[in-house]
């Protein structure tokens, strides 16, 4: 399965950006995480079809409705097989 690492910029903490791309990604079939970095950006890692990851991707400009987001930045990763999606701490 391909996986992509997302870093979301903008107001994307303090307005359930996390626990709404927990359950978009569980939406989707998609595995991986999601978490908070210390710079207030939202960074995550996903696997599953690139159908869906790139359904993933537009949602992430958007996020839950309080967010602002201003930036989606999209790196390819390495193959990694996640049982489920999480939220990283």
């Amino acid at each position: 399965m391909p996986t992509i690492e997302v870093l979301i910029k903008g107001k994307v903490q303090g307005v359930y950006y996390r626990k709404s791309t927990v359950q978009t990604a569980r939406l989707l079939g998609l595995t991986g995480w999601v978490k908070n970095t210390d710079s207030e950006n939202v960074q995550a890692i996903v696997s599953g079809p690139q159908n869906k990851l790139n359904e993933f991707i537009a949602w992430c400009w958007q996020g839950p409705v309080a967010a602002k987001v201003t930036s989606v930045e999209v790196i390819k990763s390495i193959e990694v097989n996640y049982i489920d999606f999480t939220i990283k701490k």
